[in-house]
């Protein structure tokens, strides 16, 4: 296997854990969902990983993006007879006309600035039964609101301005939303459907058939025409890892913090009762007071 591609902040790369790992990969697992027995584009795949995840279902995967570093390392590390790699432009891509069944873009459109540009591109090369799945993060939440200041990033889009952009080139199309929750989950052990989420504020409890957050991450699901949607099931779709790093990490760092305060608390005491000792002797309370005041 290939050397990581170095992490630099523009793309990411699978040796990135918890968090950034967890909202990643669950796009790419979502996808391959849909994506079963077709021909795929992954537009900007960056390292590789999720085309090859893709790959895994769909009939072929063509994995492009504008690093000649990142697919000499895609290609190296993943290319296949069911996956293979190529260096392109997103804004000019290297395809006829009505190619493949389905477009994968994840986290693509607010790193450039000629968004009709690549939905001319996206609507060009796909055929006219076919999808595309694109996100991209919502600047209300992602920015405004976490304040996370992507330099990376050129054009951020809020969510009505995505939608818009989406209904000038696919009219019918899905919006799914997207963050990493805290949950405590109770479900049937066994196949069960419907989804109930319950949440607490203020000493109430309400329950709702959604979760009901303010989603980071725009998921969009979209066609020419309904009748080319694929199904997706409205259900809540969850994702980790055996290990639950994210779950884990937060348990490591709970811990830090409890022995911390206890490791404070016992010097704490120390110091109270070395100052008792001071204040006993004449020469120790001038001395205590000099440098700690008279408390």
């Amino acid at each position: 296997m290939s050397k990581p591609l170095e992490f630099t902040g523009e793309r990411f790369t699978p040796e990135c854990v918890r968090e950034i790992w967890y909202e990643h990969l669950h796009r790419y697992a979502f996808a391959r969902n849909l994506v079963g027995g077709l021909n795929v584009l992954d537009a900007a795949c960056g390292e590789g990983y999720g085309s090859a995840l893709l790959s895994t279902a769909a009939a072929s995967v063509t994995g492009v993006d504008v690093s000649v570093q990142a697919i000499e390392h895609a290609k190296a590390r993943y290319e296949s007879d069911s996956v293979q790699f190529r260096v392109s432009d997103c804004l000019a891509l290297p395809f006829e006309k009505n190619q493949f069944d389905c477009i994968v873009s994840f986290e693509t459109l607010e790193h450039l600035e000629d968004h009709d540009g690549l939905m001319t591109e996206f609507k060009r090369v796909l055929k006219p039964d076919g999808f595309l799945l694109i996100s991209s993060p919502d600047k209300a939440i992602y920015t405004d609101r976490l304040k996370n200041d992507n330099e990376f990033h050129v054009r951020e889009l809020y969510r009505d301005e995505f939608e818009s952009l989406l209904e000038r080139y696919f009219p019918a199309f899905c919006l799914l939303g997207q963050k990493l929750v805290f949950q405590s989950a109770i479900w049937t052990l066994g196949e069960a459907s419907g989804v109930t989420f319950q949440q607490e504020h203020e000493g109430q409890v309400a329950s709702f058939s959604e979760l009901h957050h303010d989603p980071v991450y725009l998921i969009a699901i979209c066609a020419r025409d309904d009748s080319s949607m694929p199904a997706v099931p409205r259900v809540l779709n969850l994702f980790d890892d055996s290990d639950e790093s994210v779950y884990e990490h937060y348990n490591q760092e709970i811990r830090k913090h409890i022995a911390a305060g206890e490791l404070l608390a016992a010097r704490e005491k120390e110091l109270a009762e070395l100052k008792k000792k001071l204040e006993r002797s004449p020469s120790g309370a001038g001395w205590w007071r000099r440098w700690f005041g008279s408390s």
